[in-house]
């Protein structure tokens, strides 16, 4: 098997080029002739399955080292497919720190639906262990968290969960198959919002799920095909593009996130930093027993006495103000006041979001650029 960067750069030949042309074709036809009554195909209607979809699974699949992959319309519709195949009444552990959008599905939608679901701390085994019932199915974590950048092995929850007889299901879309390939270390099922680092430009909506063994597989395929959330193949062609560059975006967006942590941690008015991919900073040793890298985001708390969260964020000019990561440019939020702006204040400081909690998805511009843009925002913000 080819080597892993090669493989983002070269997708699966699906045999089906007569002209010579490098790149899979887009395969905008909703429908596909069958040859004759009783004849076997391998497309019928583009729903059940696509070409150019098709290039991206399997290229998905092989990155992550799965049996098959399914990309969707969204991460959102991914998490969703994943979580389909379980019955009302089965019993889910959740990480207590996973993304805003899964929160929202699992207890406005699924649960309402008759699935459980206890959220711990999937850090602590114990508390993971004491969360298991007789009708827990699966163990559903994160395993660098959004925004605190928490640490999680997926080697030892697989584990746990295994003994068990439950499916260990981990959303890797912070790291990616470049940095982190769960299913090597035991997990079941991986999910991806691919609109994030697989993609890479903020410019196509897509999600994936990746399933370890066939049974899996066509469980999720069920879903896929039933609900219908599927990738167009114009998005599909799209996230192929942008997989093509994982490798040498993320290498420039981690050297930069070290540069701007390295200029930071210089100024005063700092409270701490978050980023498991610095040696000096909380989760460097968890994260490195599996992955090779922390990815582009991190997070600073600023000490709200000595700055105003709000005029810095206000203040910088290279840095987006989105709630969205993964993607060639730089990017910025403030969670207090977006990305977990339905929560209390009493609820945020439970969830460890500080007034003066400030996110970064780092791009691939130059870093002394936003140093610099940093630097004049701290100006401003200074009280």
């Amino acid at each position: 098997m080819a080597g892993f960067n090669t493989r983002l750069v070269h997708q699966p030949k699906q045999g089906d080029n007569n002209t010579g042309a490098v790149a899979v074709p887009i395969y905008k036809a909703t429908t596909f002739a069958y040859p004759k009554i009783g004849a076997e195909v391998k497309y019928d209607y583009s729903r059940s399955g696509n070409p150019t979809r098709n290039a991206v699974e399997e290229q998905l699949a092989s990155l992550e080292g799965g049996s098959r992959a399914f990309v969707f319309a969204s991460g959102m519709a991914a998490i969703h497919a994943a979580l389909a195949i379980f019955e009302a009444g089965d019993h889910i552990i959740i990480g207590d720190q996973i993304y805003g959008g899964t929160f929202r599905i699992v207890y406005q939608y699924f649960q309402q639906r008759g699935l459980e679901f206890t959220a711990v701390d999937t850090r602590d085994q114990q508390a993971v262990a004491g969360a298991i019932k007789s009708n827990t199915k699966a163990v559903y974590f994160e395993p660098v968290t959004n925004p605190l950048l928490q640490v999680t092995p997926v080697a030892g929850i697989a584990k746990l969960a295994h003994e068990h007889g439950l499916l260990a299901i981990v959303d890797n879309t912070f790291l990616s198959p470049y940095l982190l390939r769960p299913l090597e270390y035991g997990a079941d099922l991986v999910v991806h919002s691919a609109t994030k680092y697989l993609a890479g430009h903020s410019d196509v909506s897509a999600g994936a799920v990746i399933a370890k063994d066939a049974d899996l597989a066509d469980r999720v395929y069920f879903v896929q095909n039933a609900i219908g959330g599927i990738l167009s193949p114009e998005d599909a062609n799209e996230l192929a593009r942008g997989i093509k560059t994982l490798f040498l975006r993320l290498d420039r967006q981690m050297e930069n996130v070290l540069a701007i942590v390295g200029f930071l941690k210089k100024q005063a008015g700092i409270d701490k930093i978050y980023y498991p991919g610095d040696p000096d900073l909380a989760g460097y040793e968890d994260l490195f027993k599996e992955a090779k890298g922390a990815g582009g985001v991190f997070s600073c708390e600023l000490d709200d006495g000595v700055y105003d969260p709000v005029v810095f964020v206000n203040s910088l000019q290279i840095f987006g103000l989105a709630v969205s990561l993964g993607a060639v440019e730089s990017l910025v939020e403030l969670p207090s006041k977006m990305s977990h702006a339905e929560l209390s204040a009493k609820e945020q400081l439970a969830a460890g979001i500080k007034p003066g909690l400030i996110r970064f998805a780092v791009g691939i511009e130059d870093a002394a650029d936003l140093i610099a843009d940093i630097d004049q925002a701290l100006a401003k913000a200074k009280r």
